[in-house]
């Protein structure tokens, strides 16, 4: 299992609602996501709602999560396809796509910045803007 991964912050990430390439849905401000690279969801079984058969499992498709600078607590939800469909891309705020794009914006993280994710427990995550 990897414990903990690093990313560098694009655009998309920070502007994920207003910022896209399809127009599968309206423009919507606020929201954000952070990645999961793929060796890292197949490392630790990270799932979207394909690989839990639709379910929420904490630990597989959800995690609880707290950031290292006390702004954000919550529940984030693993979602997006892999190439291998039942592998998550991508954590969101559960139920609120702009869960994560509220606290990147209250930590002013900007393209290039980069964002640690640590376990420290199988379901639970700390998130630090670095």
């Amino acid at each position: 299992m990897i414990t903990s991964y690093e990313i560098t912050l694009k655009r998309t990430h920070l502007e994920w609602g207003s910022y896209r390439y399809t127009n599968s849905r309206g423009v919507v401000y606020g929201e954000g996501y952070i990645p999961i690279p793929a060796n890292v969801a197949y490392s630790n079984n990270i799932f979207n709602q394909n690989g839990t058969d639709g379910k929420d499992v904490f630990g597989e498709n959800l995690f609880y999560c707290s950031s290292a600078d006390g702004l954000y607590q919550g529940v984030i939800r693993a979602q997006g396809n892999q190439d291998n469909p039942r592998y998550a891309k991508q954590f969101s705020g559960d139920k609120d796509l702009k869960a994560i794009g509220n606290w990147l914006y209250q930590t002013e993280a900007s393209i290039g910045d980069k964002i640690r994710v640590t376990w420290t427990s199988p379901t639970e995550i700390v998130i630090e803007k670095l």
